[in-house]
């Protein structure tokens, strides 16, 4: 195994940990996958019908979007996993990592009549026109509605996916941005929500103010790793079995 599939294991593998520890997982549901080779083809994913509590790095299948016998193997993912994450891997090469959750507060906001986030503070307004909002969902995640969500994230520039009915999906350029960028958009939606059920008059920030505090997260670098490598830490402390 060369060094750097290992130590997307050991990242993808700390990520489910972590969602566990933050709420973000559903009973054996819902799949992350990070991409191992240059094209975005060959991924890494969740096995089927596993508890993320319980996944190590070596748990992990490796898949190729393009192989067509996948659902046919004996260690098969979940068809809604290949479904959409086999489409997302198929036509979306700058989706090196795709988190895909029904955590509380973005699937509250997806199932609003408006689920557009208002920039109401700092972290809402990173978001500030740079969500895809879905309004067709057509059932489970099989091979059909992963075609339909990965033609809607083509552009690069988009990396959130609100999908109406249904849930999140965020991506990323490694683990650890994407997770990041998971965790403060949920933080976003519970803090839209919880500022919803005031039911008092919401200070909306201008087109302006929203717009530049945007540009201004996406100049701040570096603070996803830093995030991400203190989670592990956390982790290297209490659950260290997530690398084996």
């Amino acid at each position: 195994m060369s060094d750097f599939i290992k130590t997307q294991r050991i990242d993808l593998a700390a990520a489910f940990r972590w969602a566990v520890r933050l709420n973000y997982h559903e009973g054996v549901a819902n799949h992350f996958s990070v991409v191992v080779n240059d094209d975005g083809s060959q991924f890494l994913i969740n096995p089927n019908q596993r508890h993320f509590s319980t996944i190590k790095a070596s748990d992990l299948l490796l898949l190729d979007a393009n192989d067509l016998t996948t659902m046919s193997q004996p260690n098969a993912p979940d068809a809604t996993a290949w479904g959409l994450h086999g489409a997302m891997h198929r036509h979306c090469p700058h989706a090196r990592c795709v988190l895909h959750t029904h955590s509380i507060f973005s699937t509250v906001l997806a199932c609003l009549k408006d689920p557009r986030l208002p920039a109401i503070d700092q972290n809402t307004a990173q978001f500030h026109n740079r969500v895809v909002l879905d309004a067709e969902f057509d059932g489970m995640a099989f091979v059909d509605e992963g075609e339909r969500c990965a033609a809607m994230l083509n552009d690069p520039s988009k990396k959130v996916m609100l999908m109406g009915n249904h849930g999140l999906m965020v991506l990323g350029s490694s683990v650890a941005d994407a997770f990041n960028r998971l965790f403060y958009f949920e933080r976003s939606a519970e803090t839209y929500i919880r500022a919803l059920q005031t039911s008092l008059e919401l200070n909306f920030l201008s087109d302006e103010v929203a717009e530049k505090t945007a540009k201004q997260w996406e100049s701040y670098q570096g603070t996803a790793d830093l995030h991400f490598n203190e989670l592990k830490s956390i982790l290297d402390k209490y659950e260290a079995d997530y690398k084996l």
